[in-house]
This record gives C-alpha cells, structure tokens and sequence, in this order.
C-alpha cells in the first residue's frame, strides 16, 4: 500500500477501535453524507500537507469538526475534544509494516453555528500528525 493508505488506515483504526467505539460518539469521514438528525456527532479530515522523512513518509494534520447541541453551552464540544485527546494526543498507531502514524498536540477552535443545521453548534479540533513510511 501507499502512504496515503496506511495514514488512513492508521488514522481510522483509532475511530474503529473498542476503546473509542464505547465513546459513543457517532464518527464519519469527511466525504460521508450525513443523514437523519443526530444530535451531536464528530467529522474527521485527514490533511497531508508536508513532507516527511523520506519519501513514503508525510506530515499533516487531522481535522476533526466537533458538532453538539446547540444552545447548551460548548462545554459538550469541550468535552469531546477532551476525549479526543485521551486517544490521541502524543500517541502512535501502526496498522501496517509499512510505518506508522504518531499525534502531536491539539487544539480547539469555536466555529459556531452550523450553516446547514442551526441545531448544532460546531468547534473545530485540530491535531498535527508525523506518517513515518519505512523503506
């Protein structure tokens, strides 16, 4: 597989896991339409914009679009964005022998109401990655 696919890989094995399964956060890709009307739900991006190592390796970041109910406060935002941090931050995930995924810090950013759905409010968390590719 290619780079793009294991940092993939990497990045969703951390969503499809039990520990974050029992979460309960509903969790979809960046492409996925989302139907129905959830009251509260995550949307991962996987950005890779940098150069890494060598040549099968690649940094970027994960953005991932919190969404809660509106009108409550952003503290369920927050506390998203804490649990995100409890299996992400400074952790390293390897799904291939093809190299592996490792997280650095986080960090939040209030976005406000969604323009689609004004039922839920929506923050922003973003998180610098490092995909080690082994030759």
């Amino acid at each position: 597989m290619g780079k793009y696919i294991n940092l993939e890989d990497d990045v969703f094995s951390v969503f499809a896991s039990n520990a974050w399964k029992a979460e309960k956060i509903p969790t979809y890709p960046t492409n996925f339409l989302i139907t129905g009307n959830l009251k509260e739900f995550i949307r991962v991006s996987i950005i890779p914009s940098g150069v890494g190592v060598n040549r099968i390796s690649v940094s970027g970041l994960v953005i991932i679009d919190i969404f809660a109910a509106a009108g409550e406060s952003s503290k369920r935002n927050f506390l998203i964005a804490d649990t995100l941090d409890r299996h992400l931050v400074n952790r390293v995930f390897t799904t291939s022998d093809s190299g592996s995924t490792q997280f650095l810090g986080s960090t939040l950013s209030i976005v406000g109401f969604d323009k689609h759905n004004p039922s839920l409010f929506r923050a922003s968390y973003s998180i610098p990655f490092n995909f080690f590719g082994v030759l």
